[in-house]
Protein backbone atom coordinates (compact mmCIF):
# COMPACT_ATOMS: atom_id res chain seq x y z
CA UNK A 1 0.00 0.00 0.00
CA UNK A 2 1.28 3.42 -0.90
CA UNK A 3 0.24 6.45 1.10
CA UNK A 4 1.03 8.47 -2.05
CA UNK A 5 -1.42 6.41 -4.10
CA UNK A 6 -3.87 5.12 -1.47
CA UNK A 7 -7.00 3.01 -1.95
CA UNK A 8 -10.19 4.75 -2.94
CA UNK A 9 -12.35 2.90 -0.42
CA UNK A 10 -11.79 1.73 3.13
CA UNK A 11 -14.06 -1.17 4.00
CA UNK A 12 -14.35 -1.99 7.68
CA UNK A 13 -14.94 -5.09 9.67
CA UNK A 14 -17.10 -3.90 12.55
CA UNK A 15 -17.25 -6.20 15.60
CA UNK A 16 -14.01 -5.90 17.50
CA UNK A 17 -12.48 -3.55 14.93
CA UNK A 18 -14.76 -0.54 15.41
CA UNK A 19 -16.87 -1.49 18.41
CA UNK A 20 -16.00 -2.99 21.79
CA UNK A 21 -18.54 -5.82 21.92
CA UNK A 22 -17.02 -7.47 25.00
CA UNK A 23 -17.62 -4.54 27.38
CA UNK A 24 -21.15 -3.74 26.20
CA UNK A 25 -22.38 -7.35 26.03
CA UNK A 26 -20.91 -8.31 29.41
CA UNK A 27 -22.43 -5.23 31.06
CA UNK A 28 -25.84 -5.91 29.52
CA UNK A 29 -25.90 -9.56 30.56
CA UNK A 30 -24.80 -8.85 34.13
CA UNK A 31 -27.16 -5.92 34.70
CA UNK A 32 -30.14 -7.69 33.15
CA UNK A 33 -29.45 -10.75 35.26
CA UNK A 34 -29.30 -8.64 38.41
CA UNK A 35 -32.55 -6.95 37.44
CA UNK A 36 -34.31 -10.30 36.91
CA UNK A 37 -33.01 -11.74 40.17
CA UNK A 38 -33.95 -8.66 42.20
CA UNK A 39 -37.29 -7.86 40.58
CA UNK A 40 -40.25 -8.49 42.93
CA UNK A 41 -42.43 -9.29 39.91
CA UNK A 42 -40.07 -11.88 38.35
CA UNK A 43 -40.74 -15.56 39.06
CA UNK A 44 -37.27 -17.01 38.54
CA UNK A 45 -37.00 -20.69 39.59
CA UNK A 46 -34.84 -21.36 42.62
CA UNK A 47 -32.43 -23.59 40.70
CA UNK A 48 -31.95 -20.88 38.08
CA UNK A 49 -31.24 -18.34 40.82
CA UNK A 50 -28.54 -20.65 42.16
CA UNK A 51 -26.82 -21.07 38.79
CA UNK A 52 -27.17 -17.36 37.97
CA UNK A 53 -25.42 -16.43 41.21
CA UNK A 54 -22.28 -18.31 40.19
CA UNK A 55 -22.11 -17.66 36.45
CA UNK A 56 -19.24 -15.62 35.00
CA UNK A 57 -20.93 -13.19 32.64
CA UNK A 58 -17.65 -12.20 30.92
CA UNK A 59 -17.09 -15.89 30.11
CA UNK A 60 -20.70 -16.25 28.99
CA UNK A 61 -20.30 -13.23 26.69
CA UNK A 62 -17.20 -14.82 25.16
CA UNK A 63 -19.07 -18.10 24.63
CA UNK A 64 -21.86 -16.18 22.89
CA UNK A 65 -19.33 -14.51 20.61
CA UNK A 66 -17.66 -17.85 19.92
CA UNK A 67 -20.98 -19.33 18.76
CA UNK A 68 -21.14 -16.52 16.19
CA UNK A 69 -17.71 -17.43 14.87
CA UNK A 70 -18.67 -21.09 14.61
CA UNK A 71 -21.96 -20.16 12.96
CA UNK A 72 -20.44 -18.00 10.20
CA UNK A 73 -17.70 -20.54 9.58
CA UNK A 74 -20.22 -23.35 9.13
CA UNK A 75 -22.50 -21.52 6.72
CA UNK A 76 -22.50 -22.61 3.12
CA UNK A 77 -21.88 -19.97 0.48
CA UNK A 78 -24.82 -18.89 -1.64
CA UNK A 79 -23.47 -20.78 -4.64
CA UNK A 80 -23.69 -24.13 -2.82
CA UNK A 81 -27.10 -23.70 -1.18
CA UNK A 82 -29.56 -25.95 -2.90
CA UNK A 83 -32.48 -26.29 -0.49
CA UNK A 84 -34.56 -24.46 2.08
CA UNK A 85 -32.61 -26.36 4.71
CA UNK A 86 -29.60 -24.22 3.84
CA UNK A 87 -31.48 -20.93 3.49
CA UNK A 88 -29.45 -17.90 4.53
CA UNK A 89 -29.77 -17.18 8.25
CA UNK A 90 -29.01 -13.70 9.55
CA UNK A 91 -26.72 -12.88 12.44
CA UNK A 92 -29.71 -11.42 14.30
CA UNK A 93 -31.46 -14.79 14.10
CA UNK A 94 -28.30 -16.54 15.23
CA UNK A 95 -27.77 -14.22 18.20
CA UNK A 96 -31.26 -14.96 19.51
CA UNK A 97 -31.15 -18.72 18.92
CA UNK A 98 -27.66 -19.14 20.36
CA UNK A 99 -28.57 -17.13 23.46
CA UNK A 100 -31.48 -19.49 24.11
CA UNK A 101 -29.19 -22.52 23.67
CA UNK A 102 -26.44 -21.12 25.90
CA UNK A 103 -28.87 -20.34 28.70
CA UNK A 104 -30.11 -23.93 28.52
CA UNK A 105 -26.53 -25.23 28.56
CA UNK A 106 -25.88 -23.27 31.75
CA UNK A 107 -29.17 -24.26 33.41
CA UNK A 108 -30.42 -20.69 33.14
CA UNK A 109 -33.62 -21.22 31.14
CA UNK A 110 -36.30 -19.11 32.81
CA UNK A 111 -34.00 -16.32 33.92
CA UNK A 112 -35.62 -14.04 31.32
CA UNK A 113 -38.96 -14.03 29.56
CA UNK A 114 -39.26 -14.46 25.79
CA UNK A 115 -39.62 -10.69 25.32
CA UNK A 116 -36.61 -10.02 27.52
CA UNK A 117 -34.54 -12.57 25.58
CA UNK A 118 -35.41 -10.82 22.34
CA UNK A 119 -34.38 -7.44 23.77
CA UNK A 120 -31.10 -8.79 25.14
CA UNK A 121 -30.26 -10.43 21.81
CA UNK A 122 -30.70 -7.03 20.19
CA UNK A 123 -27.85 -5.55 22.26
CA UNK A 124 -25.55 -6.32 19.33
CA UNK A 125 -27.28 -3.42 17.55
CA UNK A 126 -26.06 -0.99 20.21
CA UNK A 127 -22.46 -1.85 20.99
CA UNK A 128 -20.36 1.10 22.14
CA UNK A 129 -17.43 2.04 19.86
CA UNK A 130 -13.74 2.07 20.64
CA UNK A 131 -12.92 5.64 21.61
CA UNK A 132 -10.84 6.28 18.50
CA UNK A 133 -13.44 5.01 16.02
CA UNK A 134 -15.90 7.86 15.53
CA UNK A 135 -13.52 10.86 15.42
CA UNK A 136 -11.06 9.08 13.13
CA UNK A 137 -13.80 7.92 10.75
CA UNK A 138 -15.17 11.46 10.52
CA UNK A 139 -11.72 12.64 9.40
CA UNK A 140 -11.16 9.70 7.04
CA UNK A 141 -14.56 10.29 5.43
CA UNK A 142 -13.19 13.53 3.98
CA UNK A 143 -10.75 11.57 1.85
CA UNK A 144 -12.07 8.03 1.38
CA UNK A 145 -15.23 6.14 0.63
CA UNK A 146 -16.07 4.50 3.95
CA UNK A 147 -18.07 1.30 3.94
CA UNK A 148 -18.91 -1.53 6.30
CA UNK A 149 -18.02 -5.05 5.23
CA UNK A 150 -19.32 -7.17 8.06
CA UNK A 151 -21.10 -10.44 8.64
CA UNK A 152 -23.68 -8.49 10.62
CA UNK A 153 -27.00 -8.06 8.83
CA UNK A 154 -27.98 -4.72 7.32
CA UNK A 155 -30.43 -3.61 10.03
CA UNK A 156 -27.88 -4.42 12.72
CA UNK A 157 -25.12 -2.46 10.99
CA UNK A 158 -27.30 0.60 10.41
CA UNK A 159 -28.32 0.66 14.06
CA UNK A 160 -24.69 0.30 15.12
CA UNK A 161 -23.57 3.14 12.86
CA UNK A 162 -26.26 5.43 14.26
CA UNK A 163 -25.57 4.45 17.87
CA UNK A 164 -21.78 4.81 17.60
CA UNK A 165 -21.75 7.82 15.23
CA UNK A 166 -19.85 5.99 12.47
CA UNK A 167 -20.17 8.01 9.23
CA UNK A 168 -20.27 5.37 6.49
CA UNK A 169 -20.93 6.21 2.85
CA UNK A 170 -22.40 2.75 2.29
CA UNK A 171 -23.56 -0.12 4.46
CA UNK A 172 -22.51 -3.45 2.97
CA UNK A 173 -23.19 -6.74 4.70
CA UNK A 174 -22.65 -10.41 3.97
CA UNK A 175 -26.45 -10.45 3.79
CA UNK A 176 -26.20 -8.65 0.43
CA UNK A 177 -24.23 -11.53 -1.05
CA UNK A 178 -25.91 -14.54 0.56
CA UNK A 179 -22.63 -15.71 2.06
CA UNK A 180 -20.42 -14.98 5.05
CA UNK A 181 -16.83 -13.86 5.19
CA UNK A 182 -14.36 -15.34 4.39
CA UNK A 183 -16.23 -16.32 1.21
CA UNK A 184 -14.77 -14.56 -1.87
CA UNK A 185 -18.37 -13.75 -2.82
CA UNK A 186 -18.39 -11.11 -0.09
CA UNK A 187 -15.14 -9.32 -0.96
CA UNK A 188 -15.64 -9.49 -4.73
CA UNK A 189 -19.27 -8.47 -4.42
CA UNK A 190 -18.45 -5.47 -2.25
CA UNK A 191 -15.92 -4.07 -4.73
CA UNK A 192 -18.34 -4.60 -7.59
CA UNK A 193 -21.10 -2.89 -5.60
CA UNK A 194 -18.87 0.14 -5.16
CA UNK A 195 -17.89 0.16 -8.85
CA UNK A 196 -14.22 -0.31 -7.96
CA UNK A 197 -11.50 -2.79 -8.76
CA UNK A 198 -10.56 -5.03 -5.85
CA UNK A 199 -7.12 -3.42 -5.62
CA UNK A 200 -8.77 -0.02 -5.13
CA UNK A 201 -10.32 -1.32 -1.90
CA UNK A 202 -8.63 -1.79 1.48
CA UNK A 203 -10.11 -3.91 4.23
CA UNK A 204 -9.55 -2.62 7.76
CA UNK A 205 -9.88 -5.35 10.38
CA UNK A 206 -8.64 -6.60 13.74
CA UNK A 207 -8.64 -10.21 12.49
CA UNK A 208 -5.89 -11.59 10.30
CA UNK A 209 -8.04 -14.40 8.88
CA UNK A 210 -10.44 -11.79 7.47
CA UNK A 211 -7.55 -9.79 6.03
CA UNK A 212 -5.93 -12.88 4.51
CA UNK A 213 -9.15 -13.76 2.67
CA UNK A 214 -9.49 -10.18 1.43
CA UNK A 215 -5.85 -10.16 0.34
CA UNK A 216 -6.41 -13.36 -1.64
CA UNK A 217 -9.17 -11.49 -3.50
CA UNK A 218 -6.81 -8.65 -4.40
CA UNK A 219 -7.67 -6.17 -1.63
CA UNK A 220 -5.18 -3.97 0.15
CA UNK A 221 -5.11 -4.69 3.88
CA UNK A 222 -4.88 -2.71 7.12
CA UNK A 223 -4.52 -4.54 10.42
CA UNK A 224 -5.63 -2.76 13.58
CA UNK A 225 -4.72 -4.78 16.65
CA UNK A 226 -7.32 -4.71 19.41
CA UNK A 227 -6.98 -6.27 22.86
CA UNK A 228 -8.11 -9.93 22.92
CA UNK A 229 -9.56 -9.81 19.39
CA UNK A 230 -7.05 -11.81 17.35
CA UNK A 231 -7.95 -15.49 16.92
CA UNK A 232 -4.58 -16.52 15.48
CA UNK A 233 -1.88 -17.70 17.84
CA UNK A 234 1.23 -15.66 18.61
CA UNK A 235 3.43 -17.61 16.20
CA UNK A 236 0.93 -17.20 13.33
CA UNK A 237 0.70 -13.48 14.02
CA UNK A 238 4.48 -13.09 14.03
CA UNK A 239 4.74 -15.06 10.79
CA UNK A 240 2.13 -12.87 9.12
CA UNK A 241 4.02 -9.75 10.12
CA UNK A 242 7.31 -11.14 8.83
CA UNK A 243 5.78 -12.22 5.53
CA UNK A 244 4.58 -8.68 4.91
CA UNK A 245 1.28 -9.41 3.18
CA UNK A 246 -0.47 -6.93 5.49
CA UNK A 247 0.02 -3.54 3.85
CA UNK A 248 -0.41 -1.41 6.98
CA UNK A 249 0.16 -2.98 10.39
CA UNK A 250 -0.98 -1.04 13.44
CA UNK A 251 -0.02 -2.85 16.62
CA UNK A 252 -0.97 -1.92 20.14
CA UNK A 253 2.47 -0.38 20.57
CA UNK A 254 1.75 2.02 17.69
CA UNK A 255 -1.43 3.27 19.34
CA UNK A 256 0.10 4.68 22.51
CA UNK A 257 1.02 7.95 20.81
CA UNK A 258 -1.86 8.20 18.33
CA UNK A 259 -4.47 7.28 20.97
CA UNK A 260 -6.12 4.58 18.92
CA UNK A 261 -5.80 2.34 15.90
CA UNK A 262 -7.99 4.33 13.54
CA UNK A 263 -6.29 7.54 14.61
CA UNK A 264 -3.02 5.93 13.55
CA UNK A 265 -4.50 5.19 10.10
CA UNK A 266 -5.49 8.82 9.83
CA UNK A 267 -1.99 9.88 10.79
CA UNK A 268 -0.22 7.58 8.35
CA UNK A 269 -2.36 8.79 5.47
CA UNK A 270 -1.85 12.39 6.68
CA UNK A 271 -5.57 13.07 6.33
CA UNK A 272 -6.51 16.70 6.55
CA UNK A 273 -8.72 19.05 4.57
CA UNK A 274 -9.65 16.32 2.11
CA UNK A 275 -6.07 15.45 1.09
CA UNK A 276 -4.13 12.23 1.43
CA UNK A 277 -0.46 11.97 0.60
CA UNK A 278 -0.54 15.20 -1.35
CA UNK A 279 -3.48 14.19 -3.60
CA UNK A 280 -7.10 15.20 -3.19
CA UNK A 281 -9.47 12.23 -2.74
CA UNK A 282 -12.42 14.03 -1.21
CA UNK A 283 -14.14 14.36 -4.60
CA UNK A 284 -14.32 10.58 -4.98
CA UNK A 285 -16.01 10.18 -1.61
CA UNK A 286 -18.44 12.98 -2.45
CA UNK A 287 -19.37 11.35 -5.75
CA UNK A 288 -20.30 8.04 -4.22
CA UNK A 289 -22.35 9.68 -1.47
CA UNK A 290 -24.43 11.45 -4.08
Amino acid sequence: MSTINPPKALLFDVFGTLVDWRTTVTYTLSTQAAHALNSPSASVPTSVRLFASTISWPDFAQEWRDTYKAFTTSQLSASTKKSQKHAFKTVDQHHHDSLVRLLADHNLTGLWSADQLHAIAQIWHFIDPWLDASPALHDLSKSFILCTLSNGNVALLRDLAAHADLPFSRTLSSEHFGAYKPSPLVYNGAAEHLGLRNDQCALVAAHLADLKAARDCGYQTIYVERVDEEDWGAEEVMAARREGWVDMWIGLEDQKVSLGGLAEIRGRFAVGNGYVGGRGWGGIADQIKA
